[in-house]
């Protein structure tokens, strides 16, 4: 079929999406979607994504839609050119499907931040798709898109990916670049992939990775091939960390975890027990981390460069920041900016700064001493519950913060890590999280996918 008719029938998905008040795209016309698909079949169809739709988290730049990060305080903003990943995408034949919506900022867990409204879970209307990267998951959960674009930062599409059903793809810092990805904590952000498939997450991973001169925090590493599925995990040891599995932890995604042990051993996979004791520490370390550098990166929104501007009605900088800031900014944003504002100021950058980037390489060690132990593979909850209740934790920033507890220690060391789902409490998916040692997506890639072909489709698990 021609690209063109991919498009119509996208935009029929994209529509009845808003129809269900899904509230999961930004920005998306017909229109242009017709264009893309006639730029594709003009040329030769012999790109790695020819056809394939792909949506795109409203903070990765793009020339024919604005970019808005979700916030009011860049409303309208266009840019004047693509993100690395968004031309490595186009060059590979896909197309641009549409802008989601997300958490303002990429800061928070459940994409209730959004300036532009809450994004809803993809089969409970009650309950939250996860965040920073909702709207991309909801697309893809709900077979709008096959796979979606995201960022992570501290668990960003695990986690959501978790909540609604669907593969959630972070490679290890470095992997993708970042140039065009609107930054929030420059030593923790990923462009990351869902997919409905382990094969399909792999297959965007392929095309957006690899060097780039204009990012210098990317690394020239040898690229990643098409996914090879492995037939049984013979030879491989998983680690299950004790301090991802307490006492206390859901009976529902307690049963999922079981589940996919069992598909392990099923496979010829050994499992045996590790620790990785400073993971307690991992949310109160990315709480000190990721507002002070977002408190640097947003410094620039101004109301002077770009974006919305108000005056404060008086004509001084003093009264056009505090005017522009606030009432650009969101609440939570504003939260984390003064919280990274104070952490990094005179008298407590030491205390508080300088001792959470030790702690960031204690977690870091854990990883590297456990993987040294012969573990291939690291096995661990995504998520401490299923898709919590919408409102639930707006006013409780730090239960939020608390639903990344097991996503942010993987972000906090650079390392790859996947989320896939592996049954459903109450209706609601359940995620398992593999996490592998750094540059090795291809061999985590290859054992998701055998236990992806094992467990099946999700289904309850008690």
């Amino acid at each position: 079929m021609s690209v063109r008719a991919i498009a119509r029938a996208v935009g029929d998905r994209l529509r009845d999406a808003d129809r269900r008040n899904l509230n999961a795209t930004l920005h998306w016309s017909q229109e242009l979607l017709d264009q893309e698909a006639d730029r594709i079949d003009a040329g030769p169809l012999d790109g790695r994504l020819a056809g394939i739709p792909i949506a795109l988290k409203d903070n990765i730049v793009t020339v024919e839609q604005p970019t808005t990060c979700g916030s009011r305080i860049l409303e309208g903003y266009r840019s004047p050119y693509n993100a690395t990943v968004v031309d490595r995408l186009r060059a590979s034949g896909a197309l641009n499907a549409a802008k989601t919506n997300m958490d303002e900022f990429a800061m928070g867990s459940s994409t209730e931040h959004s300036a532009f409204g809450r994004v809803l879970h993809p089969t409970d209307p009650t309950r939250v798709p996860g965040g920073s990267s909702g709207g991309s998951a909801v697309l893809v959960a709900a077979g709008v898109v096959p796979a979606a674009l995201g960022s992570e930062t501290g668990g960003s599409v695990r986690q959501p990916a978790a909540f609604c059903g669907v593969v959630g793809l972070k490679a290890s810092y470095g992997r993708v670049s970042r140039y065009g990805l609107v930054a929030f904590g420059s030593s923790l952000d990923c462009v990351s992939v869902f997919g409905r498939t382990v094969s399909d997450a792999g297959a965007v991973l392929e095309v957006i990775s690899g060097y780039d001169s204009r990012d210098v925090s990317t690394h020239d590493r040898a690229p990643l091939t098409p996914l090879d599925p492995l037939a049984d995990l013979r030879g491989l040891t998983f680690g299950l960390p004790r301090e991802y599995f307490p006492p206390d932890l859901h009976a529902g995604v307690r049963a999922g975890l079981d589940r996919t042990i069992a598909a392990v051993r099923a496979l010829g996979g050994k499992v045996v027990e590790v620790s990785l004791p400073h993971s307690h520490h991992a949310v109160a370390t990315y709480y000190v981390l990721a507002p002070a550098e977002a408190a640097a990166n947003l410094a620039r929104y101004d109301g002077v460069r770009f974006g919305v501007r108000r005056e404060g009605g008086a004509h001084d900088l003093t009264h056009l920041y505090r005017a522009t800031r606030g009432e650009g900014f969101g609440p939570e944003v504003r939260r984390r900016i003064l919280l990274g504002t104070y952490v990094l100021s005179a008298g407590y950058y030491e205390a508080y700064y300088t001792k959470a980037q030790q702690v960031r390489g204690l977690i870091a060690r854990d990883f590297q001493a456990a993987f040294a132990t012969g573990i291939d593979l690291l096995l661990t909850p995504t998520t401490p519950t299923p898709a919590f209740v919408a409102g639930e934790k707006v006013d409780d920033p730090v239960g939020m913060y608390l639903a990344d507890v097991f996503v942010c220690p993987a972000s906090l060391a650079g390392l790859p890590a996947l989320s896939l789902p592996v049954g459903e409490s109450e209706g609601l998916p359940i995620g398992a999280q593999l996490i592998a040692p750094n540059w090795e997506e291809a061999p985590m890639l290859a054992a998701a996918a055998a236990l992806e072909a094992t467990l099946g489709p999700a289904r309850e698990v008690r």
